[in-house]
């Protein structure tokens, strides 16, 4: 099929559905001698979930386009920028990884033998590597570094060298795996930047750099907090997709951050070029689109209900994930999983006899409700002159009423419109005469004087945003935790500020998608 494509035909289906191409000129020129050589990396940390069909169904395109495609583990990279998972974690999750990925590729008819898959450290511990490394940190400066990691690497004041060192081995890679371009989101550009001003110093080739839009996801862009903690993982039971669907954000005649719409847009048109919209006779029945901009006129202009639009995506999600469900049902892949992510399988798992009962008693991070606010009013507490009464935006409707014991230790002026990090889903409490909606997490540490400081989510972030803890995004917080079980002030006690000033539980950082959660100056402190 590929040779009897023009170039200009491999050109367009390489590029379609990207937000930016870095070296088209030098793209359009390899394809007219010979076909182009592309990998694709992946860091080997959380669960791929329904978002990761985006890369591969692009993955696809290049494969028809005739590209040589390699697909990277990168464990290396992941213990670089994820370094509470230890070695042996990170070999399981690479498995996992890959078995995950080639069912992915499967499940939308990409031939495995057509693409390469390499192991980061394969090739990342050779001599040759290694004095690249070090020849490349003789030329980067201190701030490109930092600079390029900036949107993929977690950022904190006091950086650690591991984090400063990532996106020079991403540069690497493109020699060392011998390809022409190298793909990826557009998260990634300051790296791609980077590649491109520092692989010539050591004497390589400048490479082609192919950028996906940041794609919102079924669930993700402007939502309310509670769409938020809804994530559509790969093995996700029919029921759980049809709940989650239900909660994504698809307002009617809104085309922007639709995610549902996305998922139309950069997986299916790209791998069935139609899509099948399934209604009720009395509603005009099926209507089969051949065009993507047709689906997002219609729906803009609400011809298209958006129930109608999540259900028809629900049938053609659910027949990509049928076959991933299917292998990962053999009982060696389902101990591989529980192996690869324990504290997930522990989450979602109990006693055999009563799993309800037990998911209740089960003890995790993932019940903690916590989102991003901003403080959109803050005065004194009318009736205790050490309490704040403060109004914060979590992405609902209306603010919540916090009351908080900050007057000591917190100017208003410095509180005034600033994000913080709120727990949501404890149960509302009267503070003086006023009832307490949620409350507001601080760092502290003890001593004479007390010293308090609320955490900041990373910059970028907006209210709403979901806070979770590294390697419990998947977990559903409790609706209300009930005072008697004592849920946070069990989880409390791990609770800690680590010496680079980062929220942490049980040495797990506390993140949002934008990066890690922090404080000021509080090292060592606790979280209440």
């Amino acid at each position: 099929m590929a040779e009897q494509q023009s170039p200009e035909e491999k050109f367009h289906l390489i590029t379609r559905n990207l937000q930016e191409v870095l070296g088209e000129d030098k793209l359009k020129q390899i394809l007219q001698e010979r076909e182009l050589k592309v990998y694709w990396g992946t860091a080997t940390t959380g669960k791929p979930h329904v978002a990761y069909f985006v890369p591969m169904s692009k993955i696809a395109d290049f494969l028809k386009a005739g590209c040589e495609v390699t697909i990277l583990f990168a464990d290396l990279h992941a213990y670089l920028d994820n370094m509470k998972a230890p070695w042996d974690l990170l070999e399981l999750r690479t498995q996992y990884y890959e078995q995950v990925i080639k069912a992915m590729l499967e499940s939308i008819g990409v031939p495995l033998e057509n693409l390469k898959f390499v192991k980061g450290t394969d090739f990342q511990l050779s001599r040759e590597y290694t004095l690249d490394v070090y020849r490349l940190s003789s030329v980067v400066t201190e701030h490109d570094a930092k600079k390029a990691g900036a949107e993929v690497v977690k950022q904190v004041e006091h950086p650690l060298l591991s984090g400063l060192l990532y996106p020079g081995l991403q540069a690497l890679d493109e020699e060392h795996l011998k390809v022409d371009a190298q793909f990826g989101g557009v998260d990634q550009r300051k790296i791609f930047t980077l590649a491109e001003k520092y692989l010539p110093s050591l004497g390589y080739s400048k490479r082609i750099h192919m950028m996906n839009p940041m794609v919102p996801g079924l669930t993700g862009g402007k939502m309310s907090s509670s769409e938020e903690e809804s994530k559509i993982d790969l093995l996700d039971k029919k029921e759980d997709v049809k709940k989650k669907l239900k909660k994504a954000f698809c307002e009617p005649g809104n085309v922007q951050n639709n995610g549902v719409l996305s998922f139309v847009k950069h997986v299916l048109f790209p791998l069935h070029s139609e899509f099948v919209i399934k209604r009720d006779e009395k509603w005009g029945g099926d209507r089969v689109y051949a065009k993507y901009e047709e689906v997002e006129k219609d729906f803009a202009e609400e011809l298209i209900h958006p129930g109608d639009l999540k259900a028809s995506v629900e049938v053609a999600l659910n027949k990509l994930l049928d076959p991933i469900r299917k292998k990962f049902g053999s009982p060696e892949l389902q101990k591989l999983t529980s192996r690869a992510y324990p504290e997930l399988a522990k989450s979602k798992g109990g006693a055999k006899g009563n799993p309800k009962n037990s998911d209740e008693e089960e003890i995790t991070p993932a019940r903690l409700d916590m989102r991003v606010g901003k403080i959109v009013s803050v005065e004194q507490h009318p009736d205790a002159t050490s309490l704040y009464l403060e109004k914060v935006d979590v992405g609902e409707a209306e603010p919540r009423t916090v009351v908080s014991g900050l007057v000591d230790y917190v100017s208003q002026e410095d509180l005034q419109d600033r994000l913080v990090v709120l727990l949501c889903n404890l149960k509302p409490q009267k503070m003086r005469g006023i009832e307490s909606q949620a409350m507001l997490l601080c760092a502290s540490i003890e001593g004479d004087p007390r010293k308090v400081e609320p955490l900041d989510p990373p910059i970028g972030s907006a209210p709403g945003d979901r806070v979770f803890v590294e390697g419990f995004e998947a977990g559903m917080p409790d609706d209300e935790l009930k005072p008697k079980k004592k849920v946070f002030e069990k989880l409390q006690v791990d609770l800690k500020i680590s010496s680079a000033c980062v929220a942490q539980w049980k040495e797990r950082d506390l993140m949002t998608k934008l990066g890690p959660v922090s404080c000021k100056t509080l090292k060592g402190g606790n979280i209440s």
